[in-house]
């Protein structure tokens, strides 16, 4: 970032200023321990971004008004920031290691790093479809220190992104949407809505531990992790696109998915057997038919954990902090891409019948208790040398879009942002901002898997433009 162009940029950010956001009320420092399912995760970062067209009470478009304009929205923003965390106190903490090593959140209110930007594009220009060209290390922060990073940028036009990159250890995506959520409130001076709980006891392990089998196959300490992954896989690179879907398109899908005997998937199972069948036919081409291809998908544990109790149900709804598990399922390359895509489907709900369970949750925690401090993992995230491609698919229907309203109108678009560099494709439908049933999907995919999919399923996923969001 700043006034130099990076090589395949389009467009010049200049950074004005970057300072510390703190909770307006002073807290008393204390440690906040991460509970066993968040220390499941990595160290990665998650981005989020909204885009926001030029507000209407912004008069005139010259570029003192604008200027004006964007640092009263600027002040708005870091007026609720400070404001919200004073509940969200550990989004202004920093992460540091404890006696054996595993990581805990030191809650001294060190703040936020909050940086104000202008953008040489307006809206409708940005490469939203690319957001490896357009929005990483560019409107999306790095965190270079802390738990949490903002950035706002101003845009040629008037319109304004703001946009958020956090620490996964610390928070899954119900949680920051909750956060993002409380910020809004703030910003439009209204009351939270659902104040953020830090009750680690809330998983706490069980004693004995009981942990199903299975469990072992989802999961690995880091000490016993396989070898390095398929040179074939390496040889291609990981790239980040953000595609629509039509709703007209979604039912066609879930109507294709449903078995003959009546029996009807949901639009995500179904979603996720297209995605697979065609990532297999991209491992076929790669002469890897003979290969194991794996899917995963995100589960979140709130509900699960709470079955039958409406007080937990209560307190795990504002439960703050990661409650993901992720099974898969793993299938000979040639299997998927064969089958038809019903079969898939329901080979798809077996993955998940046995981890949408509270049993599952509560064999997780005592896994992890029981290989602490050896740090576990998902092992879909790392493939080994015989291992095809993999892909992980997280739900993003419960994205606010509609929600992220800081007091100048709901955002004309907004998306998770997640360039990782693991070994398994990441993808997140997320509802589209038009409310109208369509999906918009974040897909970090190898280059050749995206160009196949681009080439085979044109119909289905569809290159997000302005012209689609109404950028125009």
């Amino acid at each position: 970032m700043g006034a130099g162009r990076s090589e395949g940029s389009e467009y010049i950010v200049r950074v004005s200023k970057t300072e510390m956001v703190a909770a307006v009320l002073p807290l008393q420092e204390h440690w906040l321990p991460l509970s066993n399912l968040d220390l499941l995760l990595p160290l990665v970062d998650v981005g989020v971004f909204f885009c926001y067209k030029k507000p209407a009470a912004t008069s005139g478009d010259d570029a003192d008004n604008q200027l004006s304009a964007f640092e009263s929205m600027v002040g708005v923003l870091k007026k609720a920031l400070a404001q919200t965390l004073g509940s969200h106190y550990a989004f202004a903490g920093e992460v540091v290691p404890n006696l054996v090593g595993e990581p805990e959140i030191l809650c001294n209110n060190g703040g936020v790093c909050f940086v104000e930007a202008f953008a040489e594009v307006d809206l409708k220009d940005l490469n939203l479809y690319n957001p490896d060209e357009s929005i990483e290390g560019k409107l999306v922060p790095q965190r270079k220190h802390g738990i949490l990073a903002v950035q706002a940028t101003q845009l040629k036009c008037g319109g304004l992104v703001v946009a958020c990159t956090f620490d996964h250890r610390i928070a899954d995506a119900y949680s920051a949407n909750m956060f993002l959520v409380s910020w809004a409130e703030m910003a439009r001076s209204k009351t939270i809505t659902v104040m953020p709980s830090f009750r680690r006891s809330l998983l706490n392990p069980r004693h004995p531990g009981s942990i199903h089998p299975s469990l072992d196959d989802m999961y690995v300490p880091i000490t016993a992790l396989a070898p390095p992954k398929d040179p074939e896989l390496d040889a291609d690179d990981l790239i980040s696109r953000i595609y629509y879907i039509t709703g007209d398109q979604l039912n066609r899908l879930q109507s294709l998915a449903s078995s003959t005997n009546g029996c009807r998937r949901t639009k995500l199972q179904c979603f996720s057997a297209f995605l697979w069948k065609m990532i297999a036919k991209w491992a076929i081409i790669k002469n890897m038919d003979k290969k194991v291809t794996k899917l995963g998908i995100v589960v979140d544990g709130r509900t699960r954990l709470s079955e039958g109790d409406k007080h937990k149900a209560s307190l795990m709804g504002s439960y703050f902090g990661n409650v993901l598990s992720i099974p898969y399922g793993a299938k000979q390359v040639s299997e998927i891409n064969d089958k038809p895509l019903d079969w898939v489907a329901d080979e798809v709900h077996k993955l998940l019948e046995g981890a949408v369970t509270k049993e599952h949750f509560l064999g997780l925690i005592d896994w992890v208790e029981a290989h602490r401090p050896v740090p576990g993992l998902a092992k879909i995230y790392y493939n080994g040398s015989e291992d095809g491609p993999a892909l992980v698919v997280s739900s993003g229907q419960q994205f606010p879009v509609s929600k992220v309203d800081f007091g100048w109108g709901n955002p004309a678009f907004g998306s998770y942002h997640f360039p990782w560099e693991g070994d398994a494709g990441y993808v997140m439908p997320m509802p589209s901002p038009a409310g109208n049933g369509d999906w918009v999907v974040y897909m970090r995919l190898f280059k050749g898997q995206l160009e196949l999919i681009e080439a085979e399923a044109a119909q289905v996923f569809r290159p997000l433009t302005s012209n689609y969001l109404g950028f125009d």
